[in-house]
């Protein structure tokens, strides 16, 4: 089937043939962390305790190798909307030499301070024998963790979205695969424990990385024939004036979601309980919109490089519409059967009540939060990515987190939910309009811009005739 054409193909069949591919992928992400707690919960509380206390390390990792993505995928799109080839293989070169030296960066200095990082967290003794055992795989490891997202990005740069998604599917199989024969030592493998958790990751990334790598050399030929390092600090700058905006923005949702589940525990265990299961069933089922976002970047870019910024407004227009609808879509689903859901996941009452509440309340108002995150999505690839991480940031520190404080104190728990649902429509609307309102005085400067050299071009041209 014949790639999309990001610049020319009509917006609304191309946005769907790029997000169609890429909810394997999305979903993939989601469930990579989920297949490793299951198996290493079996091992018994205390391996649980030592995963449960690496998740930081694995979040902030993951926000690294996603930004470092995005801002690859935001100047690769750009080079190749702009048909400079040339830019595009040496940013490529560049982004994976950057995100092995910030691996090295990061893995040396996290091996060295495992014990005083993880009891600065509150680890006990009888647990950080395990954590340090988990823990000095997944360091070693690390390049197999960043270097695949930094090539699934840079893949759809090219308006690639199923060789990304099938790597990250074909991980995660592996690593469903490998977690039991390694954990628990099935047949002729060794029973590791948690260490063969850690294990199974590397393999699984590894695998991933093979495959972008062949995409991405072999088939692109986005690498360039020789070693090419005389610009790499222009080509780092780049990619890191989008990327590390971006970092920031992925860890913004941790640190609201630390503050909310704060403030829900005023109200119990129970509620607490309740809070996390509708939390991850938000999570899969945003899985749509987070898809949506992965592919929106290189559109923006693309289109960006080409000069055709009213079709990047029109791919907006049409992206928000799409999570509306999708959001639509998911809040009727839990407004019918959000009870018979949550009640799958416990049957104590106290729980599913709050899961229940949580998805009747927050539900419709998750469209617009997507609108947040495509908005988000495409102001890196406009190369904004200021603006970008102020979207996420007003969303969850500047709306959601104060007007569920104050839906608390007014209403109890409903009132906090309440202002968790008023910040997302809040924040979807006002990122809406700014990106709007933002490509039009793009649009106005890419104009000025071009007449006054025309101007110059003419007043040349006379100069010469004269």
């Amino acid at each position: 089937m014949r790639r999309p054409d990001l610049i020319a193909d009509p917006v609304g069949p191309t946005l769907v043939r790029l997000v169609v591919p890429m909810l394997a992928g999305a979903l993939g992400i989601v469930m990579f962390n989920v297949v490793d707690t299951f198996f290493v919960g079996r091992l018994g509380a205390r391996e649980l305790a030592a995963m449960s206390y690496t998740f930081p390390i694995v979040i902030v990792a993951g926000s690294i190798a996603s930004g470092l993505g995005v801002g690859a995928s935001a100047n690769v799109s750009r080079a190749l909307g702009a048909r400079d080839r040339a830019a595009a293989e040496r940013l490529t070169l560049h982004a994976y030499v950057l995100g092995f030296l910030v691996v090295v960066v990061i893995a040396v200095v996290g091996l060295a301070t495992i014990d005083s990082f993880f009891g600065m967290l509150g680890a006990q003794p009888e647990i950080m024998g395990l954590i340090r055992s988990y823990m000095s795989i997944w360091y070693l490891g690390m390049p197999f963790v960043v270097l695949p997202m930094i090539g699934q990005n840079i893949l759809q740069a090219t308006g690639d979205s199923r060789t990304p998604s099938a790597a990250i599917v074909f991980a995660v199989t592996l690593n469903m695969i490998l977690d039991p024969l390694l954990i628990f030592g099935l047949g002729p493998f060794p029973a590791l424990g948690i260490r063969g958790a850690a294990l199974a990751t590397v393999i699984a990334r590894s695998s991933s990385l093979v495959l972008v790598l062949s995409a991405v050399i072999g088939r692109e030929k986005l690498m360039p024939a020789q070693l090419q390092l005389q610009l790499f600090g222009d080509s780092a700058r780049r990619v890191l004036f989008v990327g590390v905006p971006a970092v920031l923005t992925n860890l913004a949702l941790p640190i609201s979601m630390a503050v909310v589940t704060r403030l829900v525990s005023r109200f119990g265990a129970a509620a607490v309980a309740g809070f996390g299961v509708a939390t991850r069933l938000e999570t899969f089922s945003l899985v749509f919109t987070f898809a949506l976002s992965m592919v929106f970047t290189p559109f923006v870019g693309q289109n960006l490089g080409a000069g055709r910024l009213q079709r990047v407004r029109s791919g907006h227009r049409v992206a928000a519409g799409m999570s509306l609808a999708w959001g639509v879509m998911v809040a009727l689903v839990f407004s019918v059967a959000g009870r018979p859901i949550a009640a799958i996941f416990n049957e104590t009452e106290a729980v599913v009540a709050t899961t229940t509440r949580y998805l009747w309340t927050v539900a419709p108002s998750f469209g617009l939060m997507g609108v947040v995150t495509l908005s988000a999505a495409a102001f890196n690839g406009m190369q904004r990515p200021f603006s970008a991480a102020a979207a996420a940031y007003l969303r969850l520190i500047g709306l959601s987190i104060p007007l569920a404080v104050i839906g608390r104190a007014v209403a109890g728990l409903p009132g906090l939910f309440a202002g968790l649902a008023a910040g997302n429509a809040i924040a979807g609307v006002t990122a809406y309009l700014w990106f709007q309102r933002s490509s039009v005085v793009l649009i106005g400067e890419t104009a000025a811009a071009g007449a006054d050299d025309a101007a110059g071009v003419a007043l040349t041209a006379d100069s010469a005739a004269q």
